[in-house]
């Protein structure tokens, strides 16, 4: 007999998280536990808003689906009856943990994996004290989210306050088009390593009509393999999060066509808690950066990760 179940969870941030669209102080969470045979299976998923999802929208399209998971629905079947997204994330990794403990899987390998620290935005001083902590504590790859304000100045600060880092930029769409190729052309002599989303998912058609001096990685414009065909041309590669795949399933297709399509990769993740990051880890040493730092912005943790030095470690 095969039992589900579901409930929502609200975990305090240690300071607000703030980036081009607003700031956040906690993180929303939705829980499925998926109970067979004496094992249960865990999964989480966290909401957004962006793509049209809360709390409550979540919780009722877990519930829809509920007799069929009791019915027995295969993992395979449940990639057709619910669209990809936060719900089907939250099922996907119940279902696959459920799978995992069955099997009596070990920890996995790799034991640990490199993450980026993110900056959230802040006035170049704050960022560049930011950065200084950082790399004080052992990270070597930054993430700054920046809106269209004082973009050269933040990264400039960050850049003085840590010369040895590697720097990344989050933009989450708040960029305009016209002046983009000259300011990658800047970034790029500030060392940028990669610009993540800098365009509007319906304004990035300009990215196809200039030479990238760095990488643009598609975040919001990337949910799952059928999003390949138009990002080709505009984006040389791709941030993958199990919230917007709808699970490690799809996760790791697209993982797979993305790379066969000549893409590098990038892992992401939501504001989440541990749980979270776990079900992300097989696909950890796929891809060129790592940003599962989720986590290290929560007041409180649930079987926490230990994040030191610029890597997450598996406990």
């Amino acid at each position: 007999m095969t039992e589900v179940r579901c409930y929502a969870e609200s975990w305090p941030l240690r300071t607000a998280f703030v980036i081009s669209r607003g700031a956040r102080s906690q993180a929303e969470v939705v829980v499925v536990e998926y109970l067979r045979d004496g094992i249960t299976g865990v999964g989480e998923c966290t909401p957004y808003p962006r793509y049209g999802e809360s709390v409550e929208s979540v919780l009722g399209e877990l519930r829809s689906v509920f007799p069929a998971l009791e019915q027995g629905l295969t993992l395979e079947a449940l990639q057709t009856m619910i669209p990809a997204g936060a719900a089907r994330n939250a099922v996907d990794c119940a279902m696959q943990d459920w799978q995992q403990q069955r099997a009596g899987a070990g920890a996995p390998v790799p034991p640990s994996l490199p993450t980026v620290q993110t900056l959230v935005i802040a006035g170049p001083e704050a960022m560049a004290a930011s950065a200084r902590e950082a790399v004080a504590q052992g990270v070597s790859v930054l993430k700054l989210k920046l809106d269209r304000e004082l973009i050269l100045p933040r990264v400039e600060a960050v850049r003085a306050a840590a010369p040895d880092a590697e720097v990344v930029i989050d933009a989450n769409e708040a960029w305009q088009g016209e002046d983009l190729p000259q300011l990658c052309e800047q970034l790029a002599n500030l060392g940028v390593a990669m610009l993540e989303q800098p365009l509007p998912v319906a304004e990035d058609e300009p990215l196809a009509h200039f030479r990238h001096p760095l990488p643009i990685c598609a975040d919001e414009s990337c949910h799952t393999r059928k999003d390949l065909p138009r990002l080709q041309g505009r984006y040389d590669m791709l941030n993958i999060k199990l919230d917007k795949t709808g699970g490690l399933t799809e996760a790791l297709a697209l993982a797979e066509a993305g790379k066969a399509a000549g893409f590098e990769l990038m892992l992401g993740c939501m504001l989440c808690t541990s749980r979270a990051v776990r079900a992300a880890w097989p696909l950890g040493h796929l891809v060129r950066f790592v940003d599962l730092d989720g986590p290290t912005w929560l007041a409180k943790d649930i079987n926490p990760l230990r994040f030191a030095g610029g890597r997450v470690y598996w406990t």
